[in-house]
C-alpha cells in the first residue's frame, strides 16, 4: 500500500532574531507546493482571531490563502476537504482538548492518509506523535486522553534544549525528563532543537534545518542527528 503521508513538523514557529516562520520559509514553500489554500488550526492559543490574522499575513506572503478552522460552520467538513493543514503552536493540552471536543482527530488522520499535507509547529508537532506525554507545556486544561494523532510513530519534544554545564538551575534537564519518560514507556522520542524540522514524504523522514536533533530510545544511548539525516522508524507503525 502506498504511503501518502506528507508531513512537515517544525520545532518552533520563531527562532531568536528571526521573524515568524522566517527560518523555515523555503521548506514551507517547498512543502506546500501547488496547494492553493491552507486550513489553519488555531486552538492552541486563546485569542484565535489574532492568531489567525498573524498566520494569514505570513502565509499569504508565501502565496497561499488561509482559512481558519475556528471560523468554519462545519469544522469536520472543513478538515475533510482541506488540501493542506497547519496546526500552530501554543498550549498542547488546550489544543488536544479542543480537537477532542470537536471530534476532529479522526477527520485529520483520514485526510492526511489520503494525501493532505500536514504541517505542525511546536504544539502542532507534538500532537502528530502517538501521545502528548513529551510536551513541555503545563496542563492548563484536561483532554479526555493524552492520545494524539499518531501520524508518526515517535514522540516529539519540540524546543529541545541541551543541558548547560555552567547552569546553576537545579531542576531536571530536558534529557533527564525524557529519561523519566523511558522509565515508563518504550516509544522513541525525537528532541527537536529550535530551528530543526522533519519532513516526511513517501514513508521517509528527513531531518531539516540548522539546529539538529537528538534521538532518545529506551535503554540505549542518545543519538545525535544532523540536517540531512534519515530518521529510521519515525513513520513506521503510525496509524496502526
Amino acid at each position: 500500500m502506498d504511503d501518502n503521508r506528507q508531513i512537515l513538523l517544525l520545532s518552533t514557529s520563531t527562532v531568536f532574531g528571526s521573524a515568524y516562520l522566517a527560518y523555515a520559509e523555503r521548506e514551507i514553500s517547498e512543502f506546500l507546493g501547488d496547494s492553493k489554500r491552507v486550513l489553519f488550526i488555531p486552538f492552541a492559543l486563546h485569542d484565535r482571531d489574532a492568531y489567525a490574522a498573524r498566520v494569514r499575513k505570513r502565509i499569504a506572503s508565501l502565496g497561499y490563502q488561509v482559512d481558519s478552522l475556528h471560523e468554519a460552520s462545519d469544522p469536520r467538513a472543513a478538515v475533510a476537504g482541506a488540501e493542506a493543514i497547519f496546526v500552530g503552536g501554543g498550549n498542547t493540552f488546550r489544543l488536544l482538548k479542543t480537537l477532542y471536543d470537536l471530534q476532529l482527530l479522526d477527520a485529520i488522520r483520514e485526510n492526511v492518509a489520503r494525501g493532505a499535507r500536514y504541517m505542525g509547529s511546536s504544539a502542532g508537532s507534538n500532537i502528530a506523535g502517538p501521545t502528548i506525554r513529551t510536551t513541555n507545556d503545563m496542563p492548563i486544561v484536561q483532554p479526555p486522553s493524552f492520545d494524539a494523532l499518531g501520524l508518526v510513530a515517535m514522540q516529539i519534544n519540540p524546543h529541545f534544549v541541551d543541558a548547560d554545564p555552567n547552569s546553576k538551575h537545579m531542576g531536571e534537564t530536558r534529557e533527564e525528563r525524557i529519561a523519566q519518560f523511558h522509565e515508563e514507556n518504550d516509544t522513541p522520542v525525537l528532541g527537536l532543537r529550535e530551528g530543526a524540522m522533519v519532513r516526511v514524504e513517501a514513508g521517509v523522514a528527513t531531518l531539516l534545518g540548522s539546529a539538529g536533533a537528538r534521538l532518545f530510545r529506551r535503554r540505549r544511548p542518545p543519538v545525535e542527528l544532523r540536517a540531512g539525516s534519515l530518521i529510521d522508524g519515525f513513520v513506521k507503525g503510525a496509524f496502526a
